[in-house]
């Protein structure tokens, strides 16, 4: 009969070892493989790490297989006993350097691999930590010792995904931890998992949908860092802002001074000083994340004597493709000569722009044939001129730091008239030779 204080402990050797000492490597392309492998139901590779099961004192080990669950009850686990589990690490004789380890946790996960490193750091440091959406609850404004922090390896780069706070918590640490803290889509939520989304996942998992739902932005993380992997093509570019709000207006693309980084595996790695950098960006809601940063710069003129707050949309043809009627809503109504600053983003690569079409969509029907009559008909002094002008737009591409102007195809004809499209061509002098890319 076995001893109920008996504990059940598994042995696990580092695999960094074993691989280093056979000449594997643990690059990116393993990772594709694997997961390639795994959507084609092939065999998995094995692995020279081992799992040996410990049942007593004196018991040697009984090895436990991946991907071969009946060798559990074959070295005789008892799940109802404690269970113990021993990570090992390396032998100084393997003159193993930690600088080469890169330790990656989820969740609560992060910080225990903060706490790891903090270890190693009173000898040697390690490598690089990656933070998936670190805990939030009981690690929120905790010291440097109480949670993943800077110090804690030579490089340290967290992903924030789910930072929305209820009553005074949230699943993710929303405040800086790392040497770069990306925030995708604001950190707050993300796209397919807001709770208005709900009723979908009600529909596909039933009464798990809530649990569905807040794992959904949580685990966004994981899918992000695991994006970077399969898509190294498609690198998500984010940028360091203050805050979403000003991203939102493209403020904050440039790349000068190491203003923007990539994120994920590929994470340029650089120390800085001690204050983390915050990165902001934008994502699909799945896979591949990677989108395109545009910066939109427009003057208006207004020459009515009352605000307008019009909503346009913006259609868009590049050397590689094109995209239309993109909405676009200011935050505020235009109410004399200003510049508005937003960010507009596309799923996919259209090229180098050539051709922007504008269009005033206005909400009411009978205010758009009123606007146009107002317009073309002169009813009093100064009213043939009245309504919005617009002469240029200029553009930044965040991933190419490309900067453009954008004029009006009709320059004797600067106003914007409410359910028409005008059309803005490139000011610069190459602008034919753009146009010629595409025929």
């Amino acid at each position: 009969m076995e001893n109920p204080l008996c504990v059940s402990i598994f042995l696990i050797y580092c695999i960094l070892i074993q691989s280093s000492a056979h000449g594997q490597s643990l690059g990116p392309e393993s990772f594709g493989r694997r997961s390639r492998a795994a959507e084609t139901n092939k065999t998995p590779q094995e692995t020279r790490t081992k799992f040996l099961l410990f049942r007593g004192e004196t018991d040697k080990g009984c090895q436990i297989r991946l991907n071969h669950s009946d060798t559990l009850q074959q070295c005789g686990f008892n799940s109802s006993l404690p269970l113990v589990m021993i990570v090992h690490g390396w032998l100084e004789s393997v003159q193993f350097s930690p600088s080469h380890v890169h330790l990656i946790g989820y969740s609560l996960g992060a910080h225990v691999s903060g706490f790891a490193g903090s270890y190693m750091s009173r000898k040697h440091k390690i490598g690089r930590i990656t933070g998936l959406d670190a805990a939030g609850p009981l690690f929120e404004k905790a010291s440097l010792s109480d949670r993943l922090s800077p110090d804690d390896a030579n490089f340290v780069d967290a992903i924030h995904t789910f930072t929305w706070e209820h009553m005074g918590l949230s699943v993710g640490i929303k405040q800086p931890i790392a040497h770069y803290d990306f925030y995708p889509n604001g950190g707050s939520y993300q796209p397919g998992c807001h709770f208005l989304e709900l009723y979908k996942h009600f529909a596909k998992h039933g009464l798990n949908a809530i649990t569905r739902t807040v794992k959904c932005a949580h685990e966004r993380s994981v899918h992000l860092f695991i994006d970077s992997l399969l898509h190294a093509d498609m690198q998500s570019m984010a940028y360091l802002c203050r805050d979403m709000d000003r991203f939102s207006q493209g403020l904050c693309l440039s790349c000068k001074k190491g203003r923007c980084n990539t994120l994920g595996y590929h994470t340029r790695q650089e120390r800085q000083s001690k204050k983390s950098k915050s990165l902001f960006l934008v994502t699909r809601a799945q896979s591949p994340f990677k989108v395109y940063h545009y910066q939109f710069k427009i003057r208006f003129i207004n020459q009515t004597e009352n605000p307008v707050e019009p909503t346009f949309t913006v259609s868009f043809l590049g050397t590689r493709g094109e995209r239309q009627k993109i909405p676009i809503t200011l935050s505020k109504g235009i109410t004399s000569n200003e510049t508005y600053s937003f960010l507009i983003t596309l799923d996919v690569d259209i090229g180098e722009l050539i051709m922007i079409k504008f269009k005033w969509e206005n909400r009411m029907v009978w205010s758009n044939v009123w606007n146009t009559v107002q317009t073309i008909i002169p009813w009093g002094r100064g009213s043939l001129h009245s309504g919005l002008a617009l002469k240029s737009i200029r553009v930044k591409v965040g991933e190419t730091q490309q900067r453009m102007t954008f004029c009006s195809e009709n320059m004797n004809d600067l106003l914007l008239h409410p359910a028409r499209e005008k059309t803005f061509v490139r000011c610069e002098a190459n602008s034919e030779t753009l146009k010629r890319k595409i025929r």
